[in-house]
């Protein structure tokens, strides 16, 4: 039994490498949770004050009105959305990169080194995983988000004891009731213009994770970095990440609460529409996309609007992707054991 568990392949396939980063995922995403409530109602939220708006000031507010549950609002779809999400990326990343490294590597001559990938061929691949995750997960992520959100007015249509269901079914059943099934997929055009955004994060630190690699190698020291290393180069990246992106992401967030739909119906002169009322006519409102939002913002609060909440948004995302990085590899080793034991039982 020995011989075998040592003669088990130390690189994880793609299955495992989904694996793992969809268990880093959820790790890293319920330690910073109550900021991620936070800094999407202030992604939401639409003519507050700064102060206000600040993410300290929105956490005292949640506690005061909702307790510490008020913390936890949508935690299991988002786990849900974290999970398959991260599942789904992994899995495409590391099966495109793979696919990507083994057909170099046939053109290369025998024995010759495998050169390190461009930073523009790391991007495309990011791309091209993170818009097939999209495809897949988005219904999920549209229902955590409504369900961080909460009821911004007491239905009217809904008894009494459904007013406040807030669970992961009702908000389904009322997303598909106001909008039919494609609602499940508001915000599928912002989210796929935003694939570069996991892009540019894992590009910039496989390439900056290589220098340093190379560095080490160079001095004769190990070809790992230190799991603070990781942090500071996970960090980095995903706060150049969110800057070039954060437009969008405000923009898909008020498309997926539909917080925007209010201003476009003052705009259309038609009244916003009205949860879990079946008869209600759709057909005179016209959802606002990504650019009609962006126009609208820079109208009323000009170019800096586009960045309300970014604060909010990079403490929460960097903290995330930071301590999933530093955790990678020690997930890497779980997801590694869970397959050995299971091919084990089989």
């Amino acid at each position: 039994m020995s011989v075998q568990s040592k003669a088990a392949p130390v690189k994880l396939t793609p299955f495992g490498a989904a694996l793992a980063g969809a268990l880093g995922g959820c790790f890293s995403t319920a330690v910073v949770y109550p900021l991620d409530v936070a800094k999407t109602r202030i992604q939401a939220s639409k003519g507050k004050s700064k102060d206000e708006l600040s993410m300290l000031s929105v956490l005292l507010r949640v506690y005061e009105k909702e307790g510490i549950f008020g913390f936890y609002r949508g935690f299991g779809a988002t786990m849900l959305n974290t999970f398959s999400m991260q599942y789904a990326y992994f899995f495409f990343y590391s099966f495109v990169r793979n696919s990507y490294i083994n057909r170099l590597a046939r053109k290369l001559p025998a024995g010759a080194a495998l050169p390190a990938l461009s930073t523009a061929a790391e991007l495309l691949i990011g791309a091209i995983a993170g818009a097939l995750a999209q495809i897949f997960t988005i219904p999920v992520a549209v229902i955590a988000t409504r369900q961080q959100v909460g009821r911004q007015t007491p239905s009217k249509s809904a008894p009494n004891d459904k007013a406040d269901d807030d669970s992961f079914l009702s908000v389904a059943r009322e997303i598909i009731e106001e909008e039919g099934v494609g609602g499940l997929w508001l915000g599928i055009q912002p989210g796929l213009v935003l694939t570069v955004n996991p892009a540019i994060t894992y590009g910039v630190f496989e390439r900056v994770k290589s220098l340093f690699v190379a560095a080490q190698l160079k001095a004769g020291a190990s070809d790992k970095i230190s799991p603070g290393l990781s942090f500071l180069i996970g960090a980095v990246s995903k706060t150049l990440a969110t800057v070039v992106t954060y437009p969008y992401i405000m923009a898909k967030v008020r498309i997926q609460t539909r917080s925007a739909d209010e201003d476009e119906a003052k705009i259309e002169n038609v009244p916003p529409p009205i949860a879990h009322h079946p008869h209600h006519d759709h057909s005179k409102l016209k959802h606002p996309g990504a650019i009609d939002i962006l126009a609208q913002v820079l109208q009323k609060e000009g170019p800096l609007g586009w960045y309300r909440g970014m604060a909010a948004q990079i403490t929460k995302a960097v903290l995330s992707q930071a301590l999933l990085f530093m955790s990678k590899e020690q997930f890497e080793q779980w997801a590694l054991a869970i397959m050995v034991f299971f091919a084990r039982l089989s």
